[in-house]
C-alpha cells in the first residue's frame, strides 16, 4: 500500500511541474475549444533557442570534464542510450497499432536522460555519504544525443521503407507489397543519415554542443539562454499539449502498449545501465557511486531536451505517446526505482 501511495505521491509532484502542468493546460484549452494560437515562426524561433541552450549546457559540461577520465564511461553511456532506443524499436514501435514513429520518439525520450532525475540520484547519494566522480554530470549528453539522433534516425528509416517500392517477383510496388523487400539500399540510408544531421533541430543541438565544448559562451549562457529557458519550454509544452488534445483518439486503442512501456522500461533501462556501469567499473576503477548514477540515468527519460527535439525533427510523431509516457509515467518509476539501483550496486560491488 505504501508503494502505491509514493508512486500516486510521485506522480502527482511530476504533473505540477512546468513540462507536465503547461501540457495538460494545453489540452485542457484545446479540450474547450480554445482558439488559441502561437504563430509557426515563434514557435521555431522557441525551438532554436531552446535547443540551442540544450547543446550548449552538454558542451559547457564536456569542457570542463576530465577528457581522459570521461572517455570510457562517455562511450558507455552513449551505448546505453543506443541499446535502449534499439530495445524500443523491437518492443514498443512494433506493438500492434503503435505508429512507429510514435513508439520510436517514445523510447528516444526515454534513451534520453531527465536531468531531474539525476539531480534526485545525486541528493540521494550526497545524503547517503555516497562518492562519484564530479564528471557524471557530463555524461548524460552522450547518452542524450546518442539516444534522440539514433531514434530519429530509425523512425525516418522506418518512414522510408513504408514508402520504399517493394520487389516481388519481378514486379515493383510501394510500400506494403508482400513477400519481397522494400528497395533500401546503402546510399538511401546513408542520405537518411545525412539529412538528418542537416535538419533543424539536430543542427541546432550540435551547433550549441560544438558552442560549448570549443567556445567559451558562459557569459551570454548565463545571462540569456538560461534565464529564459523554462519559460520557453513550457510555452513549447503549452503547444504540444494542445496538439497532443487533436491527436489524442489514436492512442486509445493502445494506451496499454504505453502503459506498459512507462512503467517496465525504467526497470528494464536502468538493468542496462547498471551493466554497463559494472563493466566500466571492471575496466577502469569508475565509482560505485558512478554505477548507480549511471543506472540513474539509464532509468530516466528526457523532460527537457527531447520534447523540443522530437518536435522538431519528429513533427508527424504524437506528443501525447511520447511526452506523456516518459513523463507523466516513466518519470516517477524512475525515481522511486533509485532505492533499487542503491541496493543492486551494495550487493555486487558495495557503496
Amino acid at each position: 500500500m505504501d508503494i502505491i501511495i509514493d508512486i500516486l505521491t510521485t506522480m502527482v509532484a511530476q504533473a505540477q511541474k512546468p513540462t507536465l502542468a503547461f501540457l495538460i493546460g494545453g489540452m485542457v484549452l484545446a479540450a474547450m475549444g480554445s482558439k488559441l494560437e502561437v504563430p509557426a515562426p515563434v514557435y521555431k524561433f522557441i525551438v532554436l533557442l531552446l535547443l540551442l541552450k540544450v547543446g550548449m549546457s552538454a558542451g559547457i559540461s564536456v569542457r570542463q570534464a576530465d577528457l581522459v577520465e570521461l572517455a570510457v564511461p562517455a562511450i558507455g553511456a552513449a551505448l546505453v542510450g543506443v541499446a535502449i532506443v534499439l530495445l524500443g524499436t523491437v518492443t514498443l514501435a512494433r506493438w500492434k497499432g503503435v505508429a512507429p514513429v510514435d513508439g520510436l520518439a517514445t523510447a528516444g525520450l526515454f534513451g534520453a536522460v531527465s536531468a531531474s532525475t539525476l539531480a534526485a540520484g545525486m541528493a540521494m547519494l550526497d545524503g547517503a555519504g555516497v562518492a562519484y566522480e564530479g564528471f557524471i554530470g557530463a555524461l548524460y549528453p552522450f547518452m542524450d544525443i546518442a539516444a534522440l539522433v539514433t531514434a530519429i534516425v530509425l523512425a525516418k528509416l522506418a518512414d522510408q521503407r513504408r514508402t520504399a517500392p517493394f520487389v516481388h517477383d519481378g514486379t515493383i510496388a510501394m510500400g506494403g507489397g508482400t513477400g519481397g523487400g522494400p528497395v533500401l539500399n546503402g546510399g538511401m540510408i546513408s542520405e537518411i543519415i545525412g539529412d538528418t544531421f542537416r535538419s533543424p533541430a539536430i543542427s541546432a543541438l550540435c551547433l550549441g554542443l560544438a558552442l560549448g565544448t570549443f567556445a567559451r559562451p558562459d557569459a551570454i549562457f548565463e545571462s540569456f539562454y538560461e534565464p529564459l529557458f523554462r519559460g520557453l519550454l513550457s510555452i513549447l509544452m503549452l503547444i504540444m499539449g494542445m496538439e497532443a488534445w487533436a491527436r489524442l483518439s489514436e492512442m486509445r486503442k493502445v494506451a496499454h502498449a504505453y502503459i506498459l512501456y512507462g512503467l517496465a522500461g525504467p526497470l528494464v533501462h536502468g538493468l542496462i545501465g547498471l551493466g554497463a556501469g559494472l563493466v566500466i567499473h571492471q575496466m577502469t576503477g569508475f565509482s560505485a557511486g558512478g554505477v548507480v548514477l549511471l543506472s540513474v540515468m539509464a532509468a530516466s527519460s528526457s523532460d527537457i531536451s527531447g520534447p523540443p527535439t522530437m518536435r522538431g525533427a519528429l513533427p508527424e510523431a504524437n506528443p501525447s505517446a511520447y511526452v506523456g509516457t516518459s513523463t507523466g509515467l516513466g518519470t516517477p518509476v524512475a525515481i522511486l526505482a533509485i532505492p533499487l539501483w542503491m541496493a543492486l550496486v551494495e550487493a555486487t560491488i558495495g557503496l
